[in-house]
């Protein structure tokens, strides 16, 4: 007979752990399963380390930018030393999270789930059964489908280096190409990025991504655009990549060119789950297209961007929703962002939305670079296009390039959310100097 509980999650990352432990807290019966890490990709072998690594990236890049503005001798990237402070954090995850999750009397279970039957889920040899069940099994990295792509690496593989290669290629202009090409770079690796088109990070600002791209340029990273990699081959001298008119050798292939859900190991057509390349169908609550399993986190196909606080967001919900059914769920505006040097991040509506509507909208163009905020530590570029309602004077939307960018997005998000005018923020007094107090002059 199987084991019953009220909820069975599947996935013990962010999404999973924290819909374990709301239900848990309203009194249900939980069930979490885990088939790799505990903690999932975020801390272990994403966002967390990734941003580890970066913090020595941007020290470095600190004081190469006031070198002979008060500074001399610019630090080099000790990456063993780097290695081994990213795992003293990352290598107590897995233990740290089961054991938080058994602390609440959470019930575990280890092992890949499939779904055999409507109510009947087995995980290795136990089968056990709920009234509902969430999946949060999140996403992994896609390698491309090209002649020699066993050669291929990917993110996971670059965060735990033990040594940096002489040359790194990243196959794939999104956000880990352009973040991890920057981690790379710093620590002294000779650096490509291969992208098929001509847009890359298409879902930011194209004129600010150029930018970006000058700056990553200028540090010693190759962009190779249009070019669509079509074998990778092992030679004596290397890995050799090769295209239309176009070959380059390499010690390290990085493939990154997205991530696919990991859904295809569930047994959902054997409980009518549909899914595809963008994650699990859901509807407006959260709902599959089986009445009693939800899906939440980077695994579902929500018209949001794929992160960790999204992910978290969607859990508090969902909590709700199987305790006490209401309404569908309402997303905020969500900021995203790319840690490169400099790094560039949005919120809300883009600069190319906003023309289309002239009407409605003015969208500011400033160029910060002079602005104390950015000239006291020799900031090299700073940029922002703001997205101004016209009608209300409301922020409705920015995009922003600078080394404080990932501060900056933030404060940006709090005024669309609370939809603060400039004498609304003015009736403020906020620290100063500091980023936050630009705020006024940027509306």
């Amino acid at each position: 007979m199987a084991e019953q509980y009220d909820v069975v999650v599947i996935g013990g990352g962010p999404a999973g752990n924290a819909m374990a432990s709301g239900l848990k807290a309203q009194g249900k019966t939980v069930l979490i399963v885990e088939a790799d890490l505990w903690g999932g990709t975020c801390p272990n072998r994403g966002c967390d380390p990734k941003k580890i690594l970066l913090s020595a990236v941007e020290a470095r890049q600190a004081a190469q930018h006031l070198q002979g503005q008060g500074l001399i001798g610019a630090p080099k990237i000790d990456w063993p030393a780097l290695m081994a402070h990213k795992r003293g954090y990352t290598d107590g995850i897995n233990d740290g999270t089961l054991n938080g999750l058994k602390g609440q009397d959470i019930a575990t279970l280890h092992g890949q789930a499939h779904f055999q039957s409507d109510n009947q889920l087995a995980v290795g040899d136990r089968v056990v059964s709920a009234t509902d069940y969430v999946i949060a099994t999140g996403q992994r990295p896609a390698i491309l489908p090209i002649t020699g792509h066993e050669y291929f690496k990917t993110s996971t593989d670059f965060l735990d280096l033990d040594q940096m290669p002489k040359r790194v290629t990243f196959v794939g202009g999104g956000y880990v190409g352009f973040e991890l090409a920057t981690i790379a770079n710093a620590a002294g690796a000779d650096v490509h990025v291969i992208h098929h088109n001509d847009r890359p990070l298409k879902a930011f600002d194209a004129d600010l991504v150029k930018d970006l791209m000058a700056a990553m340029t200028a540090d010693g990273i190759t962009f190779d655009l249009n070019t669509d990699v079509q074998a990778i081959t092992k030679t004596a001298t290397g890995l050799q990549l090769t295209a239309d008119n176009f070959e380059l050798t390499t010690d390290l292939v990085i493939s990154s060119a997205g991530r696919i859900p990991n859904a295809d190991q569930l047994g959902l057509a054997n409980v009518g789950v549909t899914f595809d390349r963008h994650g699990i169908q859901v509807n407006d609550h959260l709902q599959t297209a089986n009445p009693h399993i939800y899906a939440i986190g980077d695994v579902s196909d929500t018209p949001v961007p794929k992160l960790t606080p999204v992910a978290g967001f969607e859990a508090r919900y969902l909590v709700g929703e199987l305790t006490h059914p209401g309404a569908a769920i309402k997303y905020p505006v969500v900021p995203t962002q790319v840690f490169a040097a400099p790094k560039l991040a949005q919120v809300g509506i883009s600069a190319a939305a906003a023309t289309e509507h002239p009407d409605e909208y003015r969208v500011n163009t400033l160029d910060m670079t002079k602005w104390f905020t950015y000239y006291r530590f020799g900031a090299q570029q700073a940029q922002a296009k703001v997205v101004v309602a016209k009608a209300s004077g409301q922020v409705v939307g920015a995009t922003l390039l600078s080394d404080v960018a990932d501060e900056m997005i933030n404060y940006f998000t709090l005024l669309i959310e609370k939809h603060v005018t400039l004498p609304d923020l003015q009736r403020l007094v906020l620290a100063y100097p500091t980023p936050a107090s630009d705020l006024q002059y940027l509306y």
